[in-house]
């Protein structure tokens, strides 16, 4: 059982009827109440009779209300499984605006040629029976003219003048007070006259369970009162006569105890089709009777006509002569032409349809290509209106989206390249420094960019000697990266493994002596500061561009001695902040490195005592703005003070903390490096 009761929810949910809306669930639990409240009022009414008919009134206002609820489900499911595609909303459009009109017009136009066609055929069967109708009239009163003058000069009335008319299938019966002078039914009882018929009387009557065309009329012959009854039976022959060229009559009567409509007499044929629509048509029109007995209207008598179009339009038009076949063309023509406009109307309308729903699609195939990543896809083109537009439009936007997405995979890839760098160049700064019993050394660097322009080294020679390297490359990113991995590796390479020892006359203006020429490498040989700058200076002029160059402060320290042998190639110059207050700057050098060829720089030397510290930096540091002006070395000079006690990197994150303080929230502007050592 529950088996079943979930294939029917699966069978429910995949033809999209199975309730989920607030509104179809209301709609189920009213329709699950009527029905309980329908099973309890037929148990009611079995018990007790008056509580079904109380019951009754709830199970009906539940039922409206479920199928008003019923029809706005209807049509939310038509709209959301008919009405979806657009192409189905534009079909409908066009169904209500141009088919639906014009079928009503045409329902309407038949509607309107039906009822003329109504009327018509009632005009002529009422009009001919008025015309016969007429006639009993006439002649009774040519009759009742004869007798009055034959009574008025001592006469007998003309009997067969009475006789004549009686054998046209009439019947007359002719009272002088209460004397009867004719009746021509013979040994049948006369006709009577009520009391309330009027002095002059005619209409169709039933009397006997007959119907006939009757005229009564009254005059007065001396002092007596004649009257005159002339009846004609309205039977087959009257029907004949009424039918004639224009098809199958009928009298029907109603019986007035089952009030069902039987035919009584029938005459005449229906006429054959003279063209292809000419469709049989029966028309029925009620007869006004009177019951002769008491003079009250008589509802059941009914003439029905079967006949054509043709018979009717030709009767219609059968006064215009030949001008009726030219109507009848002209009405042919202008319905043809209305038929090719409508068809012309329907081909343009579902043109139109198909362009703009093969638009909509394109788009929306469009729009898969682009979800799955195919940015290459084109609408193809095919018009020039603004569907076209839009499709150009969103090729436009496709190609854009392309290029886009071509720049933004440039751009990682560029970014994964920086990210490489950043991780070698993170590298080349020192991560593990041994230590020394006379030096305490830290350094930090945080580039404005990805990667840094800064540098800055520590380099141990032996157990009690030290190099340190601060520098500033000209510019900012991959190229100032690329410039300071040269001077790292140059540094390094210098200092470690030797440098070479010139010989030839192109050295001596780098500041090497008066050697003519030099060997390779002369390992052992004595660095100095000084003579690694100019080297470096030397290299970096050969194999740069003339605008790069870069900052540089090299120092050796010899614990042994305490002593600081420096050389400053255009580098802001470094501090050394004594135990006492005191702040020297290290000044001793010369120009940048790597503009100028064939350049000397100078050396200077200082002495370490226990608690000096060391303090070079870049311009990064002490060049950031803000509306008070710049950051400048006063500022660093005294934080470094205040906090001098503290161990190295808490003083690196005390001056930097204080940099971006300074900065605010603005883009930090350059590298910022520090380098601090500290004498033990």
């Amino acid at each position: 059982m529950r088996s079943r009761l979930l294939q029917l929810r699966l069978w429910l949910e995949k033809h999209g009827v199975f309730p989920r809306s607030r509104l179809a669930l209301i709609t189920c639990y009213l329709l699950a109440l009527a029905v309980f409240l329908f099973v309890v009022q037929n148990l009611a009414v079995w018990l007790h009779g008056d509580w079904g008919g109380f019951l009754g009134i709830w199970v009906d206002l539940f039922s409206i209300a479920v199928i008003i609820l019923l029809g706005i489900l209807a049509r939310r499911w038509v709209s959301a499984r008919l009405l979806w595609r657009v192409r189905n909303r534009l079909v409908a459009t066009h169904l209500f605006i141009g088919v639906v009109p014009l079928v009503l017009l045409i329902v309407l136009a038949g509607l309107a040629v039906y009822l003329f066609t109504y009327q018509f055929a009632t005009y002529i069967v009422v009009s001919r029976l008025n015309s016969e109708l007429k006639a009993v009239q006439a002649r009774n009163e040519v009759l009742v003219r004869a007798i009055s003058a034959d009574l008025g000069a001592g006469h007998k009335p003309d009997i067969a003048l009475q006789a004549g008319y009686a054998a046209m299938n009439s019947e007359i019966s002719t009272w002088l007070g209460k004397e009867l002078l004719f009746n021509s039914s013979g040994s049948e009882p006369p006709t009577t006259v009520p009391e309330y018929l009027p002095p002059i009387f005619s209409g169709i009557v039933r009397d006997h369970n007959q119907f006939f065309l009757r005229s009564v009329i009254e005059s007065t012959v001396g002092n007596r009162k004649l009257i005159v009854v002339f009846s004609r039976p309205l039977d087959s022959h009257l029907l004949l006569e009424l039918s004639q060229n224009l098809g199958e009559v009928t009298l029907f009567e109603q019986d007035p105890r089952t009030a069902t409509r039987t035919p009584k007499l029938s005459e005449g044929s229906s006429p054959e089709p003279r063209r292809i629509f000419d469709p049989a048509v029966t028309l029925p029109t009620d007869v006004a009777v009177t019951n002769w007995t008491d003079g009250q209207p008589f509802t059941g008598a009914t003439i029905s006509v079967r006949t054509r179009l043709s018979e009717l339009y030709g009767h219609l038009f059968s006064a215009v002569g030949e001008l009726a076949r030219t109507i009848e063309v002209v009405l042919l023509m202008l319905a043809l032409v209305l038929a090719i406009f409508e068809v012309v109307a329907l081909s343009i309308g579902n043109r139109l349809t198909r362009s703009v729903t093969g638009a909509v699609e394109e788009l929306y195939r469009a729009t898969t290509h682009i979800n799955r990543g195919d940015f290459s896809h084109r609408i193809p083109i095919t018009s020039d209106d603004q569907l076209a537009a839009l499709a150009k439009s969103f090729n436009g936007m496709t190609a854009s989206l392309e290029g886009l997405i071509r720049e933004q995979k440039e751009k990682q890839r560029l970014e994964n390249e920086i990210g490489i760098a950043q991780e070698v160049q993170a590298q080349l700064f020192p991560r593990r420094i041994p230590p020394m019993e006379t030096l305490e050394v830290h350094g930090f660097c945080r580039p404005a960019r990805s990667v840094s322009g800064d540098y800055y080294d520590f380099v141990r020679l032996g157990s009690d000697r030290m190099i340190l390297a601060v520098g500033d490359v000209s510019g900012k990113g991959i190229s100032a990266a690329l410039l300071m991995a040269t001077i790292h590796s140059a540094v390094r390479a210098y200092s470690i493994e030797g440098i070479p020892v010139f010989r030839h006359a192109e050295a001596v203006g780098a500041g090497l002596g008066s050697a003519t020429r030099y060997d390779p490498v002369a390992p052992g040989a004595e660095v100095s500061p000084g003579t690694l700058l100019a080297l470096l200076n030397h290299q970096l002029y050969h194999s740069t561009p003339i605008e790069k160059y870069a900052t540089m402060f090299l120092a050796f320290y010899d614990g042994s001695e305490r002593k600081l042998t420096f050389s400053n190639a255009g580098h802001l110059p470094p501090l050394l902040l004594g135990d006492s207050g005191s702040v020297r700057r290290l000044e001793h050098g010369g120009t940048v490195v790597g503009l100028f060829d064939d350049m000397s720089y100078d050396e200077g030397t200082v002495q370490l005592d226990p608690g000096d510290i060391f303090l070079a930096y870049s311009d990064g540091v002490t060049e950031p703005e803000n509306e008070f002006g710049e950051f400048g070395d006063a500022r660093l000079i005294e934080l470094v003070q205040e906090n001098r006690d503290l161990p190295l990197n808490r003083i690196a994150e005390v001056v930097t903390a204080a940099v971006d303080d300074w900065i605010g929230g603005r883009e930090q502007p350059d590298d910022v490096t520090l380098v601090l050592a500290r004498a033990g």
